[in-house]
C-alpha cells in the first residue's frame, strides 16, 4: 500500500516523518515554538525543510534554545560565533535575521501581549482547513499570507516574504494543510 501521508513527508525518513505526523499543521499558541520556528523557516529559503530540519537541534544549542530574549541581545560577538558553527546555515543575511527577528518579536509582544495572540487574531483564533485533494492544490501563498508578510515587515522583521509566510502558517497550525485521507490530518 503507498504512504497516504502528504506527499512531501512520503518515503522519507526520520526527522521529516515526525515533524509531518506529530507537528505540522498542529496549532500552537506558545511563543517559544512560534519564535522557533519563525527563524527556521527563514533560515529555509532557497534549502530543503529536510536540511534544515536536520539542524534543528543545532540551532537549538547554538541559539540558546530559541530563547528570543537573549536571541535580541545577541551582538557581533554571538553573530560571529554563529556564523563559524557548522551545526547551523551559516548564511550572514540569516544569522542577522535572527536577531532582527527576535528584537522585532519582543516589540509585538510588548504591544500585543504575546506573538500568539497577535498572529491568531489574523484568523479569528481558528485554524484556516485547508481541503486538498492532490499536492498540486496546495498553494504556495494565499492573501492571508502575503498580508501577515507585508506587516510583519513593517514591524522590522525580514526573511518573511510571502512564500515563507505561509509555510510559517502551516508549521505553527494557523493554516492545515494536510491533504484529505492523509493520517496526520486533525
Amino acid at each position: 500500500m503507498d504512504d497516504p501521508r502528504c506527499s512531501w513527508a512520503r518515503n522519507t525518513s526520520e526527522p521529516m516523518t515526525s515533524y509531518h505526523d506529530g507537528e505540522w499543521g498542529r496549532p500552537s499558541h506558545e511563543d517559544h515554538y512560534l519564535f522557533e520556528m519563525l527563524v527556521l523557516e527563514g533560515a529555509q529559503a532557497g534549502l530543503s525543510w529536510a536540511t534544515v530540519l536536520n539542524k534543528r537541534e543545532n540551532y537549538r544549542r547554538a541559539m540558546d534554545g530559541f530563547d528570543f530574549d537573549r536571541i535580541a541581545g545577541y551582538g557581533q560577538t554571538e553573530t560571529d560565533r554563529l556564523l563559524s558553527d557548522p551545526g547551523i546555515i551559516r548564511n550572514r543575511l540569516k544569522v542577522g535575521s535572527a536577531v532582527r527577528n527576535a528584537q522585532a518579536f519582543l516589540r509585538v509582544r510588548e504591544e500585543f501581549g504575546s506573538f500568539d495572540a497577535y498572529l491568531w487574531d489574523r484568523v479569528d483564533g481558528t485554524p484556516v482547513v485547508g481541503h486538498w485533494i492532490t499536492p498540486e492544490e496546495v498553494p504556495v501563498t494565499t492573501p492571508l499570507a502575503d498580508r501577515l508578510s507585508r506587516d510583519l515587515k513593517r514591524r522590522g522583521f525580514t526573511f518573511v516574504g510571502g512564500t515563507i509566510t505561509y509555510s510559517y502558517l502551516q508549521a505553527t497550525g494557523v493554516v492545515e494543510d494536510h491533504l484529505v485521507g492523509c493520517p496526520a490530518k486533525p
